[in-house]
């Protein structure tokens, strides 16, 4: 359960995590939800001729991870406003990613902007970004 942030209580340089290993049940029940089922994402035998010659997770499964890391920082009811993505890396059944918000800066009217990253368990970035959020008062 996220506890409720006062916006003068969030600090610069303030971090948060969270950690998932990614299972080949996350890849099917994510295509499930959104509809994509890219063989890349979905078929072994596909993915064995493909580029990466294994399956990889979807960009935006490993990425919806940044949304709990997010959540911390603003608590609860905050209000995650914004998100750019770069992805970097593939994410490979097996992988435990880390998703890492830090806040970089806070703005005006209980915004607050972060940087976003999703590293795995060898500590490569696989994706990163920049989030901004509210908090209410």
């Amino acid at each position: 359960m996220l506890n409720k942030r006062d916006f003068a209580d969030i600090k610069v340089g303030e971090k948060a995590c969270f950690r998932k290993p990614i299972s080949e049940s996350d890849i099917t029940l994510f295509a499930s939800i959104c509809g994509d089922f890219n063989p890349i994402h979905v078929d072994k035998e596909f993915a064995k001729g493909s580029f990466f010659k294994e399956r990889v997770a979807h960009g935006m499964l490993t990425a919806s991870l940044i949304s709990t890391a997010v959540a911390e920082i603003l608590g609860c009811g905050g209000i995650y406003l914004s998100q750019t993505l770069k992805f970097t890396a593939p994410v490979k059944i097996g992988d435990t990613i880390t998703a890492t918000a830090e806040v970089i800066e806070k703005m005006e009217k209980n915004r607050v902007k972060m940087k976003t990253t999703c590293a795995n368990q060898d500590g490569k970035i696989v994706i990163e970004g920049e989030a901004s959020g509210f908090v209410p008062t």
